[in-house]
């Protein structure tokens, strides 16, 4: 398989590929390109979060701790009502909880090759950052969950490559191989809580994507104007006409 340094150096390549595209191509922001090439290196970290221990768990463990508040910031923000310094403590109390806790119980729920390194963990990833990623922009959330997922590929399709080995005469296949892009393992167990998770997710990002692309109107207030006080899209939203209004058109 291929090790640590070479992971974090092909994830990284791709990042800064990926943020590139977003921004000359997808039109995206340069501040939602740097984004979007930060979560795919931090993508092609992912999976080895099931190791037993050494470096590169626990630097991945510090990493993602101190990502994922960042990517969750605003929404950390919507459960603090707007209190920066209520966000600020739960962003301090997630991060203690992924650092200390979340590198514990992996360890403990885990193997090494196990389901962690597999497709439907892949995009298991991807729908995670699509979901966390707080925006009234359908584009921009999946930008962060494709970039995720694009990291966490470019990490099991490494292992992949790493696996085939040259002898000068012939190729020769290690034991690794086939147990990085894989659809599922020999836990069943395991097999069924991912997949349990795979679905449940699908169906949330099914909601959460009808719940974007129609925001309801507000009632009138007091004054007679029916105009919010929330962000630009919310206001646009009610200077439409009729119903239910359309945020992309």
């Amino acid at each position: 398989m291929a090790a640590y340094r070479e992971h974090i150096t092909f994830s990284s390549l791709l990042g800064a590929a990926v943020g590139g595209a977003a921004v000359a191509v997808g039109e995206f922001t340069p501040v939602q390109g740097a984004l979007a090439g930060i979560l795919t290196g931090l993508g092609g970290m992912l999976p080895d979060l099931d190791s037993d221990t050494g470096k590169p768990l626990r630097e991945i463990c510090g990493l993602t701790a101190a990502l994922v508040p960042l990517l969750l910031m605003h929404r950390l923000l919507a459960w603090a009502r707007g209190d920066m310094d209520k966000a600020m403590l739960l962003a301090i109390g997630l991060y203690a909880a992924l650092r200390y806790g979340g590198a514990s119980l992996l360890a403990a729920a885990t193997v090494h090759r196990g389901m962690f390194h597999s497709v439907p963990a892949m995009l298991i990833a991807g729908e995670l950052g699509f979901l966390g990623y707080m925006s009234p922009d359908l584009r921009v959330k999946a930008l962060m969950g494709a970039s995720i997922a694009a990291g966490f590929l470019s990490h099991l399709v490494l292992d992949e490559v790493y696996s085939v080995e040259w002898s000068g005469r012939r190729l020769r296949l290690k034991e690794s191989a086939g147990s990085a892009l894989k659809w599922s393992g020999t836990n069943w167990r395991a097999n069924a809580v991912t997949y349990g998770l795979l679905f449940t997710l699908t169906y949330g990002i099914v909601v959460d994507g009808q719940t974007t692309l129609t925001l309801p109107r507000r009632a009138p207030n007091a004054r007679g104007s029916d105009k919010s006080a929330g962000s630009d899209a919310w206001r646009q939203a009610d200077e439409d006409d009729g119903g239910d209004a359309p945020l992309f058109r």
